[in-house]
């Protein structure tokens, strides 16, 4: 069980993270869309899919968003309904700002699966409108599900910038949160600093740390390279040129994910800290989901699994 891997000292947690389908499709398009991902999915040896909530982040910067913000279909609702006959467990996002406090308790009430995983998303930046904050999730998560097992988001770029990316992690751990998954890494330094100050920490106030589970996600073209760095992901000047000028550029954001990845397995390996994956696909087109299959394939070859 995952819940078994999450609190044991085993380092090879391996998600596999997509995002539902849009809203604007009908429910024969969904269907469709859920039966090819199920056709490529259900042998995969992962140990969990991660499922995210969208929520619409422009209030966080001024700068144009690439590409236009479409709503998707609810990760529980796109798991029960669409996703069911997959046997491996779901870690569904939770964007819980965008739920009243009555959609959000009913949510956590009405949880059906016996091992059933979400990760608790706050606001994307201090000037969003939120109906609950994160805060109020954590409480009413203890008071209607102290089953639920549930994580936090972890960014290296946060810890860069401000350096207490480490203490947030805590201050999660202590409401209740058993991991943690970040944001898509391209910025080694950043990961391996957090690292330092998270072991760090932990030891020097003999609190026991969690697992952290490391995002990487190809990237097929300039176009998505400017998205990401929209979404807040740092990509170092040097990491970016060697991305723009390179023949492939998805084939090269593969090596360059797995390089970065198993440094940072290994790094955090010998520090203690239990490390795990999460190998993301966003994209519709069919070379870059491609493209995430083999990355998902060396990530298991760098964790011993294959």
């Amino acid at each position: 069980m995952l819940k078994n891997k999450i609190i044991s000292k085993k380092n090879s947690i391996l998600f596999y993270g997509l995002v539902p389908p849009k809203i604007k499709h009908t429910k024969e398009e969904i269907a469709h869309i859920a039966s090819t991902q199920i056709k490529r999915l259900k042998d995969l040896d992962i140990d969990g899919l991660v499922l995210y909530d969208i929520q619409d982040e422009s209030d966080r910067t001024q700068k144009i968003r690439p590409f236009p913000f479409m709503d998707t279909v609810e990760p529980c609702t796109y798991a029960r309904e669409y996703l069911e006959v997959m046997d491996f467990p779901i870690i569904a996002y939770r964007s819980v700002g965008k739920y009243t406090k009555e959609e959000f308790t009913n949510w956590l009430q009405n949880i059906r699966r016996k091992e059933s995983y979400s990760v608790f998303v706050g606001a994307p930046s201090a000037n969003a409108k939120v109906n609950i904050g994160i805060k109020e999730a954590y409480r009413l998560k203890k008071e209607f599900a102290k089953d639920l097992t549930i994580g936090g988001i972890m960014i290296p770029e946060r810890h860069t910038v401000y350096g207490n990316e480490h203490l947030k992690v805590f201050s999660k751990i202590k409401e209740g949160c058993k991991f943690f998954i970040s944001q898509c890494v391209y910025d080694l330094m950043g990961a391996k600093r957090f690292l330092d100050d998270y072991v760090t920490y932990g030891k020097n106030h003999n609190i026991s740390l969690v697992p952290i589970i490391f995002t990487i996600t190809p990237c097929g073209s300039t176009q998505t390279l400017n998205f990401m760095k929209w979404l807040g992901i740092n990509i170092p000047t040097h990491l970016e040129d060697r991305l723009k000028n390179s023949e492939d550029i998805l084939e090269e954001s593969v090596r360059l994910s797995r390089d970065i990845f198993e440094i940072l397995y290994f790094y955090g390996r010998g520090k203690g800290v239990k490390i795990g994956c999460n190998v993301e696909s966003v994209a519709i087109k069919k070379a870059e989901i491609d493209a995430s299959m083999e990355l998902l394939c060396n990530i298991q070859k760098i964790m011993g699994r294959v």
